[in-house]
């Protein structure tokens, strides 16, 4: 829960100068002046140049008071949108320069707004704690009793936060008699809140904490100030959070709704992009103000040399060697300073490159999960579909159309996978599994499956495999299949009248390792010598005249990075016009009896399982059709609806042994919705059932208290297992 931190902006009414007639310190003034208007009215980048240029002033006078007040100001500029390392860096900075005088209201300021940055955006409570008690030292030095008040007030927020209730309450009640007295707003609104905190979170009393939330929410509505809001956004935000604490979840969701709303106003792109832009010029400002302090101390030094010269004309014999000595110290000095700059340059933009990478990973990122959960949606219509078609009509089990269709299902669903997560393959962030299978089942599936590229062609299919090879192997059979899938298609693609031959040979065993030689063959019009080597490239085609032989080109790429991960090698051999040989080998360990067992016995038992009542909260209707048909084929009894609010209507007038959360959904997510269901103390198993990669979202889930995660498309089996097992697990609990 964040709370309102007051910053120190003090300088409309303590902002004095000392009387200087310098037209540059007037110049700053008016500077200064101008961009701590702005930055109430919130116009960062307005203020942040203005602060800027006054800082280059204060740069080239060595002013170091002036120069501490503008870093002061560009540092509320940065924590107002979240830059927290710029802005913890600029306030340091400005204590380096406030340091250096004698201005303890500037230091004062400094450390409470450094303070603020560490607390309010929770990088670092203690580290917050200590610079607040260090601005109230130098508030209570100076008699500041506006600026203490403040201060304790953001001491007060900062031990709440560390569960420090006793202390924090005790500075909360020596402000009492300056906010009874004072017209500011901000200050009534956080006094309040801040008790309102303290009997929701320590005294556990419901009407204390509503009643004084309410009164800070009066004095909101009061606020005509443009920087407020911000705080005023929060405020709504914490009273939300109370009101779901207790359930009234009505009131929550009124004052969420007003927070979203103010934060929308508030924060919106064409701020956030232009306060981005005027940051780069004072990032680079703030390089060319280092070099110019360089060059004055660089000038100072040839100006203290100059005179060091005349000293030594004028004792030139007795001071020779001291002089040559003092003159190679100097040489090698400049020369390290050089390398320094050169060393500073090259790190800077080092970390620019870096976090222009790291953005455009996330960016990566972002995108294939998207795109990734966006096909999956359709794809669990289509297998489970499937399913229910091999469910309610018995006599199509053997059908051999049902079956190449029931694996091209699942072969293109794992496709899609491995080719949005190419690029995690490079990175390491896809790891192979471990499952037994029949390697003659597999082949003898995928032959099934491309009779129909074959036929068009009118090619042959010939498989041969070698009998020393174990009945069955340990290993990820999914993506063998795709790279077997990916050569065979290949070869049939670029085959006409003839034939695609697949050998599978025992290479060689090692301990309880079986490395297993596949060798795809065809007749085909074969590969020229120019494009052999960068075919396994990414996105690399050959140039063909026929449309029929247009792809995306990440085939071969795919092939080549699954290899790899089997720890596997690939050969190309080919001739143009003669045909293609691709041979590639891969390792498996040997299926024992207990694993032939447990294929044997794999499927399970639906018909021991009770008619369980499912409550479904899915908000497509493709999805919501396959789900119910699929549970009610295996005698469940469901509920369906649309989203999370309807699903909790549903809970208070009905039980059920299961529940099925979907996550994207409008209005309020499965996360969300799961967190109320458990704030009610229902017990219910809750299964997510997905489109997100479990990897994505397991931390989200087990923190909303949802007991397992299904990725749609999934294994009905699969499904019902689980949900068998949650039930059990509760019941016998």
């Amino acid at each position: 829960m964040k709370r309102f931190l007051f910053i120190n902006l003090l300088f409309f009414s303590t902002f004095l100068f000392a009387q200087e007639i310098s037209d540059y310190k007037f110049q700053c003034k008016s500077l200064l002046s101008k961009s701590g208007k702005l930055f109430l009215d919130l116009k960062n980048d307005q203020s942040i140049k203005l602060a800027n240029e006054a800082l280059n002033l204060a740069i080239q006078n060595n002013d170091d008071e002036i120069a501490a007040k503008a870093y002061n100001l560009i540092g509320l500029n940065y924590s107002d949108f979240s830059e927290i390392n710029k802005a913890i860096e600029t306030y340091k900075k400005g204590l380096l320069k406030a340091n250096k005088t004698n201005n303890d209201t500037i230091k004062s300021w400094l450390t409470n707004n450094l303070a603020n940055a560490y607390c309010y955006n929770e990088v670092d409570f203690n580290e917050g704690i200590k610079y607040y008690k260090l601005a109230l030292q130098y508030s209570q030095k100076l008699n500041y009793e506006y600026e203490t008040a403040f201060t304790k007030l953001n001491l007060v927020s900062a031990l709440f936060r560390v569960a420090n209730y006793q202390e924090g309450i005790d500075y909360l009640i020596e402000t009492k008699d300056f906010v009874d007295q004072t017209d500011d707003v901000e200050v009534k609104i956080t006094f309040y809140s801040l008790y309102a905190d303290y009997f929701n979170n320590e005294s556990n009393d419901f009407n204390k904490a509503e009643e004084y939330y309410l009164i800070a929410f009066n004095y909101s509505k009061n606020n005509e100030i443009e920087f407020i809001q911000s705080h005023v956004a929060n405020l709504y935000k914490d009273i939300s959070t109370f009101y779901s604490k207790h359930k009234k979840f009505e009131e929550a969701y009124h004052f969420s709704k007003m927070s979203d709303s103010l934060n929308t106003i508030i924060y919106n792109a064409e701020r956030i992009e232009s306060v981005a832009n005027i940051s780069k010029d004072v990032e680079k400002n703030e390089v060319e103000r280092n070099l110019f302090e360089i060059k004055q101390e660089k000038k100072l030094q040839e100006e203290k040399l100059k005179t060091s010269k005349i000293i030594f004309l004028l004792f030139i014999v007795i001071f020779t060697f001291l002089f040559l000595l003092l003159l190679s110290l100097y040489k090698n000095n400049r020369l390290r300073k050089e390398k320094n700059e050169e060393l500073e340059r090259a790190n800077l933009e080092l970390k620019l490159a870096k976090e222009k990478a790291e953005e455009a990973s996330n960016i990566k990122s972002q995108f294939i999960s998207t795109i990734s959960h966006e096909l999956r949606t359709p794809l669990y219509g289509v297998i489970g579909t499937t399913d229910i078609i091999e469910e309610e009509h018995k006599e199509l089990s053997n059908s051999p159309h049902l079956k190449a269709l029931k694996f091209s299902a699942n072969y293109l669903l794992s496709l899609v996978n491995d080719i949005l997560k190419v690029y995690k393959i490079e990175e390491n962030k896809v790891i192979l599994e471990d499952n037994i299978f029949n390697l003659s089942d597999v082949i003898d599936n995928i032959k099934e499956s491309l009779e129909t590229i074959a036929r068009r062609n009118n090619n042959k299919i010939e498989i041969n495999i070698d009998n020393r090879i174990p009945q069955f192997l340990i290993g990820d059979k999914i993506r063998l299949s795709q790279i077997i899938i990916n050569l065979m298609s290949n070869s049939l693609k670029f085959t006409q009248n003839g034939k695609v031959v697949v050998n599978v040979d025992l290479d060689s065993v090692e301990g309880e390792k079986i490395f297993v030689k596949f060798k795809v063959m065809d007749t085909g019009i074969g590969i020229p010598e120019k494009y052999q080597k960068t075919v396994f490239d990414k996105f690399v085609q050959i140039e063909r005249k026929e449309d029929d032989y247009q792809g995306t080109g990440l085939g071969l790429t795919i092939v080549k990075k699954l290899i790899s991960l089997f720890k596997g090698s690939i050969d190309l051999q080919s001739e143009e016009g003669k045909g293609t040989t691709i041979t590639f080998i891969i390792p498996f360990k040997k299926g024992n009896s207990k694993n032939q067992d447990f294929i044997e016995n794999v499927e399970v038992d639906f018909t021991q399982f009770k008619p369980y009542n499912i409550l479904v909260v899915e908000d497509n209707k493709i999805n919501q059709v396959v789900t119910k048909r699929l549970l009610e084929n295996h005698k469940f009894i469901c509920d369906i609806v649309d989203d999370g609010f309807a699903a909790l209507n549903n809970l208070e007038t009905k039980s059920y042994d299961a529940i099925l959360m979907d996550i994207n959904m409008p209005k309020i997510n499965g996360f969300e919705t799961s967190k109320l269901i458990r704030a009610k103390g229902i017990t219910t198993p809750i299964i997510a059932v997905t489109a997100f990669a479990k990897e994505e979202i397991i931390d989200k889930a087990k923190d909303a208290q949802i007991n397992d995660v299904v990725v749609k498309p999934f294994e009905a089996s699969k499904l019902f297992q689980i949900i068998h097992e949650l039930i059990t697990k509760l019941n016998n609990s």
